[in-house]
């Protein structure tokens, strides 16, 4: 990792992407760096754009709930260089009213109560996942592909109504949308998603099934309003990908963190009550999206006596940061099952907190307690320094984890 002097050394912008792989793999101690200097910084991101980068937690926190920093690609600069993979209007580029309505549809179908009722069909399918990989020959597994992808799209997927024979192709459409660094990749691979979701979205509208699709094609508000075509396939297109990608992460990322702190994870298995509140452990010390979505300045705005211009600027939040800010929580850095971590910012704050987090956790909870219940000597099966780690700063976790299940 770069010295944080280095950070500066080639004037006011910090080239983030020209740390590396090491920054991907460990991006905290740079993020510190950066705190330790203020609030905002001006920095190049590994995507390839400049952008004005939000640490600590207090900063963070107010700009997420900022109305002067829009969602709206509409408002972004043309001389930014970024492009937006996603199909449609949904939640997550949208600002209020448009926002407001759309999260207003969507929660009338995906709800607390529907969430509630997985709950036996994630247990069953996390079983089934672990009885493959235990049976293989030494025990040996990569934990993404045996349980931390597998579980959360087939969740997903049954639950909005996506054939099992697509899902495997729909990953590699959205961890190459996701995090790749090539522009016309991530493009070319948000175009097939989209050009497949609008020819399941027809299918759903010809004959509809008992599937959160098939809801949301049907669901009306009071005055009859109701989702456009585009806003259905942006919607299904932010629920399958939104609604894998962090749970997929929070599995990876909470099991790595208590297989390099072998005294938490005996504590945990000492007292498995204190599971809930280690899965939000995991989601503050390591979470699973490391800064969210863009946003774009439509005016000045004045953040920890730094002005950014208006103009479409992007302005990205640092989760990963604000959740090991030490001012917020004491001894951040520290990974520790029985800290207070209520606060953390892993599902975003304001308009646009995270509407699957109560699904995310239900899946994190019952795959990590019953990886642990059935596993009782689970174990890393490589050094955490060579682990590698997916791309860009949107989305964090390891491209592969190898355990040793038993």
């Amino acid at each position: 990792m770069a010295d944080a002097k280095d950070l500066w050394g080639a004037g006011d912008l910090v080239d983030l992407a020209g740390l590396g792989h090491d920054f991907t793999r460990d991006p905290y101690p740079v993020y510190a760096a950066l705190r330790a200097k203020g609030p905002v910084h001006r920095v190049r991101i590994p995507e390839g754009a400049d952008a004005w980068l939000v640490v600590g937690h207090e900063a963070g926190r107010a700009a997420l709930a900022d109305p002067s920093l829009s969602k709206e690609w509409s408002q972004a600069s043309p001389d930014l260089g970024v492009s937006n993979i996603a199909a449609g209007r949904h939640m997550l580029n949208s600002d209020p009213p448009h926002h407001t309505r759309l999260r207003k549809l969507v929660a009338k179908e995906f709800t607390p109560a529907r969430v509630r009722a997985l709950e036996p069909r994630v247990q069953n399918i996390t079983d089934g996942l672990l009885d493959a990989a235990l049976a293989r020959p030494g025990g040996r597994a990569d934990l993404v592909e045996a349980l931390s992808f597998p579980l959360p799209i087939a969740v997903i997927c049954e639950l909005i109504g996506v054939p099992s024979l697509d899902r495997e192709a729909f990953r590699r459409w959205s961890n190459t949308a996701l995090t790749s660094r090539d522009a016309d990749e991530r493009m070319a691979m948000a175009a097939a998603a989209s050009e497949y979701l609008a020819g399941l979205i027809a299918r759903k509208q010809r004959d509809p099934q008992g599937d959160l699709l098939s809801a949301l094609i049907r669901v009306t508000d009071e005055d009859g309003d109701r989702l456009s075509a585009g806003e259905l396939l942006g919607t299904v297109w932010l629920l399958l990908v939104a609604g894998h990608e962090t749970t997929v992460n929070l599995v990876s990322n909470g099991i790595l963190a208590l297989l390099t702190h072998t005294g938490q994870l005996a504590a945990l298995r000492a007292e498995p009550a204190l599971l809930e509140n280690a899965v939000e452990e995991m989601l503050r010390y390591d979470g699973p999206v490391e800064t969210p979505t863009y946003r774009f300045t439509t005016t000045a705005v004045e953040i920890g006596g730094t002005v950014i211009p208006g103009g479409g600027e992007l302005v990205l939040v640092a989760l990963a940061d604000a959740d090991r800010d030490p001012a917020r929580f004491p001894g951040g850095e520290r990974f520790d099952i029985r800290r207070d971590a209520r606060g953390h910012l892993a599902f975003g704050h304001g308009l646009h907190y995270c509407l699957g987090a109560p699904l995310a956790r239900l899946e994190g909870r019952i795959a990590i307690g019953t990886l642990l219940r059935r596993c009782p000597g689970l174990a890393l099966d490589a050094d955490p320094a060579t682990i590698t780690w997916r791309g860009g700063m949107l989305i964090r976790g390891p491209e592969r984890l190898p355990v040793r299940l038993r």
